[in-house]
């Protein structure tokens, strides 16, 4: 056996919710390309339906399951489904949020309805089907990984209207370090990844504009923005049994932007 098989999901399936998402798509692809099946749940289920083809394509068996995961229902429904057509569930890797450039308010006038939006795409929709995922995972008895994806901006303040962002992305740091405590016992290791700027769709337009894009490279050492490959390496270790006795961190992948804070 290679060491480098310790980075190989054969046999495993991955539940991946927001991966019609550019981020999830890519990690979808990755994790398939290591060996798992996956399953793409989102919103739409024509957009899952093309993500799931992309990792088709690229060699492995894919779902798509239409779901609103911020509804506890639909949550349990969309896991329900993935352990009717693969007979388990091995890993959840979380890509649902953002949001924050939609809805930028001075702190003290940050409004309930933005602030409760922002949360429940962030941390609800995390929440709900790790929930299921996991109990899913516990029945199996073969233990499992729980990949969230935060955000430097989870560590680190910024004098832009991010209240609810922070405040989020803050949460999922501190439930993957709870939730790794908790789990342990069962096998399961619980980890996350905090990008810095990822150059997607969501952020086209930020990006767009050569001032703001300026003003992020020049806080980045590496200088550029991130790319979503740039996330691969990092969720095979902690998807894998590479991370067998890694549980409970946040890793930053952000061209080195928190090492200058």
């Amino acid at each position: 056996m290679s060491q480098t098989d310790i980075f190989r999901l054969d046999g495993k399936v991955a539940v991946i919710p927001g991966g019609s998402g550019a981020i999830g798509s890519a990690l979808g692809i990755a994790l398939s390309g290591a060996g798992a099946k996956v399953a793409i749940v989102g919103r739409s289920l024509e957009r899952a339906e093309e993500a799931a083809a992309r990792v088709r394509e690229a060699g492995s068996d894919a779902m798509a399951v239409e779901a609103d995961l911020t509804s506890k229902e639909d949550a349990d429904r969309s896991i329900a489904a993935v352990r009717e057509r693969f007979g388990r569930v091995d890993i959840i890797v979380n890509t649902i949020g953002g949001g924050a450039g939609n809805v930028l308010h001075d702190a003290q006038d940050y409004p309930e309805k933005d602030w409760d939006w922002i949360f429940d795409l962030n941390v609800r929709s995390t929440l709900l089907p790790t929930q299921a995922a996991v109990k899913t995972m516990i029945e199996g008895g073969e233990g499992g990984h729980v990949l969230n994806v935060s955000s430097v901006r989870g560590q680190l303040g910024i004098d832009a209207g991010y209240s609810a962002y922070v405040a989020a992305k803050g949460a999922i740091d501190s439930l993957t370090r709870q939730w790794a405590t908790e789990w342990a016992k069962h096998n399961i290791t619980v980890n996350a990844i905090a990008p810095t700027f990822v150059d997607t769709p969501q952020v086209a337009m930020l990006l767009d504009d050569p001032d703001f894009k300026a003003g992020i490279i020049n806080r980045i050492p590496l200088a550029r923005v991130g790319q979503t490959d740039d996330l691969i390496g990092a969720a095979l270790l902690f998807c894998s049994d590479a991370c067998s006795f890694i549980t409970g961190q946040i890793l930053t992948i952000d061209g080195g932007l928190t090492a200058t804070q």
